[in-house]
């Protein structure tokens, strides 16, 4: 068992999920990298990393709408090196699902992702993860309070992670922590330069601090709240004032 201290992200390959793991890394963290289908992003990340630091990130792939999945993917982090101290669950569906057009389908994608998969890996990883006091911070979103037009199901979905996460600090309370972060509007919501100047000033006209936050401002308070050892059942806000 290694004295350092591991970290799993899952949806890590790409975004929130890679900035995370290279904020992680630098504090000092072995990396696990979940991916789903972006295999080779994943595995030029972990080769990027195990250049500054030899072993110390590894690449796993799993279908996070699978349970059987899940509970490999558990089980392959902790073969890595032995322990756990922190899980993100970072990887999350996203799309629109207006009302009349809904399916059974887009509910198990979203739920499943944003939801389901969440749960059963926290559950898989709770004994690891109270060995070492470690803490596990959900990626939330502030739509889980605010909803998004059209967007019905994956606010719903989001609402479920921000009740677990609110319920697992209770329940898995004093050994483990977890807590969550909810960003706002981080990236344009399509490629800036398909995006007019009236399209860019509505948005940022929402945001109090008028201007988009960066992949690192998410990255940081995952940070922050892994290394917080008095704070659990909170969830933080990066969203440039939009929530008030």
């Amino acid at each position: 068992m290694t004295d350092t201290k591991v970290a799993l992200i899952t949806g890590a390959s790409q975004r929130l999920g890679a900035a995370t793991s290279r904020q992680l890394h630098q504090r000092g963290y072995n990396i696990v990298v979940h991916y789903r289908h972006s295999k080779k992003q994943a595995q030029a990340l972990a080769s990027e990393l195990n250049a500054i630091r030899h072993h110390s990130c590894k690449c796993i792939q799993a279908d996070l709408d699978q349970i059987p999945e899940v509970e490999i993917l558990a089980q392959e982090t902790l073969a890595s090196w032995q322990r756990l101290d922190l899980l993100v669950n970072n990887a999350s569906g996203f799309f629109s699902t207006p009302i009349g057009e809904c399916t059974e389908q887009q509910w198990d994608n979203l739920f499943g992702s944003n939801s389901k998969a969440p749960l059963f890996l926290s559950q898989a990883l709770a004994p690891a993860l109270a060995n070492t006091q470690g803490s596990i911070v959900n990626m939330i979103d502030i739509h889980a309070n605010a909803p998004l037009n059209n967007h019905t199901l994956y606010c719903m979905a989001k609402s479920a992670l921000k009740m677990m996460t609110l319920s697992l600090a209770k329940e898995l309370a004093p050994n483990i922590r977890v807590n969550g972060v909810s960003p706002g509007a981080i990236l344009w919501p399509k490629p800036e330069q398909e995006m007019t100047p009236q399209e860019k000033q509505h948005i940022l006209s929402g945001i109090p601090l008028q201007r988009l936050g960066h992949l690192d401002d998410i990255a940081s308070t995952v940070a922050f709240l892994a290394s917080a050892n008095y704070i659990t059942g909170q969830i933080i806000a990066v969203d440039g004032g939009r929530s008030l």
